[in-house]
C-alpha cells in the first residue's frame, strides 16, 4: 500500500497514482475547480469534507481503486469530478474466497532509538505500564457487588496503588459451548494482566462459570497477587471483599517502576467511528508506530477481524510463514461463515456515522483499518481469548465492536491500546487507551476525549514528525501519564457472545 503525504492548502488527497478517487479535504462546491498534482478536476457536484471525488473515469460495473485497491464496483459511469460514494459504488464481497500462499521479503527498517519506559515488571516476565487492583467477577450476578466493593476500596486505599477497578459483565450462567468458554477465558486473561498488581476474583456458588475452573484456566496466575472467595459462602461480601483488596494492596504498593525496552510493550491497534480520513492519517500514522514497537522486539496486536474482510491480502501477503498464513486465513474465512451461518451479510458494514463521514463500502473501511498494522510481517495469529506469545505484529480474532474489540486486546495482553477515530467516543478500557483523532475539527471539538490528533498530517506536519511525537505520548502513558478516557473514570470490559442463551 502506498505512502501516504499531503501538504498545506490542498484541496483534495490521493493515495496511490492507481487510484480513481481522491479524499477532499474541505468541503467541495459543484463548479470549482481543484488540483490533484497538476491536474486541474473540475467538481460536478458538492462534496463534503472526507467524502470521494473520482480523478480518473470509471465505467459502469469496473472496479473503483483507493489505496491501489478495489473498494467497490461502480453501479453506473462515473465521471472525473463526480461525487463517490454509496449512490454509485457497491460492494464487491460475497462469501468465502480463495488465497494462495506466497512468500514475501519484508523489511521493516523503522527505528524507535533509545527510548524506555518505566513499567511494572511482573514475576511471569510480562511488563505492566500500570499497577492497580482489579475486582472481577464470574458471573454477572455479582457484577453489581465486585463494583461496590471497588468503590469502597477506592475510598479506604486512596493513594496506595494507581487505583482499584472492577470490571463486571453480564455474563458466566446460561450459557454454552464457546460462549461459556469465552467468558472464562476473556475473565482468566485479565486476572493475568501485568496492570494488575493484584486481581481480587468474586464467584456467587451455583453459576456456570465456576470459580475453580476458572482459576484451574489459568496457572500463570500469581498466587501472592490473587484473593477469590464465593459470595454464597460467606457472612458479609463486602467486608470480605475489602479485608482481600487491604492484603493486595499492601504487596502492590511496594512495588516500583524500572526502566524497560520498547521490547516490552504491547500495544493494542483499535478503530472506531471512522471517517474519510482515518485511512489517510490516524490509521496509517498509527501503523508507522506498529512498525517501530513490532522491529524494536514489541508486539503490536491487530484485530477487528470483520475490518479485514476486503483488505485480507494486504495482511496475508506480509504472513512471515506459512503455517501463520494459513491460521490466518482460517481466522478470517470462519469469521465469514459466523455471518453466513447467522444469514446475515458479510458487508454489512460500514454504519451509519462511518457512511456519513465518507466510507462507502466495507472494502474501503478495512482498507483503511489494516493499515493500523504497518508493514511488519505477520508473526501470529491469536483465537478469542489467546494471549501472546513470541513478539512482532500479531492479529487477533475478535469482532468489529469498539468494547468487544478492545477487551479481547488487554484479555491478549495489550498494555496500551492506541484508538483511531473520526467520529469520537469517550470509551475506556482496561489498558489505558490513547484516543487518536483522525481530523483536527474533531481534536478540537472534544478535547476532553482527543489525546493526540492526526489531523496534523494534514496541516504540513510529516508522518515521521507526527509518528515521533505520538511514539513519545506512548512512552509517556506507558510510563504512567493518564489518557483522558482514564481521567473520565472511562474503563470498560465486553465479552463476545455468540451463542444461545438458556
Amino acid at each position: 500500500m502506498s505512502e501516504t503525504a499531503t501538504f498545506p492548502g490542498e484541496s483534495i488527497h490521493g493515495v496511490d497514482p492507481r487510484d480513481h478517487v481522491a479524499t477532499a479535504l474541505r468541503p467541495l462546491a459543484a463548479g470549482e475547480t481543484v488540483d490533484l498534482h497538476g491536474q486541474p478536476i473540475r467538481v460536478r457536484s458538492d462534496i463534503p469534507k472526507g467524502h470521494k471525488i473520482a480523478v480518473r473515469p470509471v465505467a459502469k460495473g469496473g472496479d473503483v481503486l483507493k489505496y491501489g485497491w478495489p473498494i467497490g464496483r461502480a453501479t453506473t459511469d462515473i465521471a472525473v469530478g463526480d461525487h463517490v460514494h454509496v449512490h454509485n459504488v457497491e460492494t464487491r464481497l460475497e462469501g468465502v474466497e480463495g488465497y494462495a500462499y506466497a512468500p514475501a521479503a519484508i523489511d521493516n527498517t523503522e527505528e524507535v532509538g533509545e527510548r524506555a519506559f518505566l513499567g511494572y515488571r511482573r514475576k511471569n516476565g510480562r511488563v505492566g505500564t500500570r499497577n492497580e487492583i482489579w475486582v472481577l467477577c464470574t458471573v454477572g450476578c455479582v457484577a453489581n457487588t465486585a463494583r461496590r466493593i471497588a468503590e469502597k476500596a477506592n475510598a479506604r486505599f486512596a493513594g496506595r496503588v494507581d487505583g482499584v477497578f472492577a470490571f463486571p459483565h453480564p455474563f458466566g450462567c446460561s450459557q454454552l459451548g464457546d460462549d461459556l468458554s469465552h467468558t472464562r477465558q476473556l475473565i482468566a486473561g485479565l486476572a493475568a494482566h501485568p496492570n494488575a498488581g493484584g486481581v481480587l476474583i468474586l464467584g456467587l456458588g451455583c453459576e456456570n462459570n465456576q470459580l475453580k475452573a476458572l482459576l484451574d484456566s489459568a496457572p500463570d496466575l500469581d498466587p501472592e497477587r490473587l484473593r477469590s472467595f464465593t459470595t454464597q459462602f460467606v457472612e458479609d461480601e463486602y467486608e470480605q471483599g475489602l479485608e482481600a483488596i487491604e492484603a493486595l494492596v499492601a504487596i502492590a504498593e511496594r512495588d516500583r517502576r524500572e526502566p524497560a525496552p520498547i521490547s516490552e510493550l504491547v500495544v493494542g491497534l483499535k478503530c472506531g467511528g471512522s471517517d474519510g480520513f482515518s485511512g489517510v492519517t490516524a490509521n496509517p500514522l498509527v501503523g508507522r508506530i506498529a512498525d517501530k514497537v513490532a522491529a524494536a522486539g514489541g508486539t503490536p496486536v491487530l484485530t477487528e477481524i470483520p475490518e479485514v474482510f476486503g483488505a485480507e491480502n494486504v495482511l496475508l501477503q506480509r504472513a512471515a510463514t506459512r503455517e501463520v498464513f494459513d491460521e490466518a486465513v482460517e481466522v478470517i474465512d470462519d469469521f465469514k461463515r459466523y455471518f453466513i451461518d447467522n444469514h446475515q451479510p458479510i458487508y454489512e458494514n460500514p454504519s451509519p456515522g462511518n457512511i456519513a463521514g465518507g466510507i462507502t463500502t466495507l472494502e474501503e473501511k478495512s482498507l483503511g483499518a489494516v493499515q493500523k498494522g504497518g508493514r511488519a510481517p505477520l508473526v501470529e495469529v491469536l483465537r478469542y481469548g489467546e494471549r501472546v506469545g513470541p513478539h512482532g505484529l500479531t492479529l487477533l480474532e475478535a469482532p468489529g465492536n469498539d468494547a468487544v474489540s478492545s477487551t479481547a486486546l488487554t484479555a491478549a495482553g495489550a498494555t496500551v491500546i492506541l484508538f483511531t477515530t473520526g467520529r469520537g467516543t469517550p470509551l475506556g478500557f482496561p489498558a489505558p487507551t490513547l484516543k487518536i483523532a483522525s481530523n483536527s475539527a474533531l481534536a478540537a471539538r472534544k478535547p476532553s476525549w482527543i489525546d493526540f490528533d492526526a489531523g496534523v498530517v494534514l496541516d504540513g506536519q510529516t508522518m515521521d514528525q507526527a509518528a515521533d511525537s505520538l511514539l513519545d505520548l506512548v512512552v509517556a502513558t506507558a510510563s504512567g501519564q493518564e489518557t483522558k478516557a482514564e481521567r473520565n473514570g472511562e474503563r470498560e470490559i465486553a465479552i463476545w457472545k455468540s451463542g444461545v442463551t438458556l
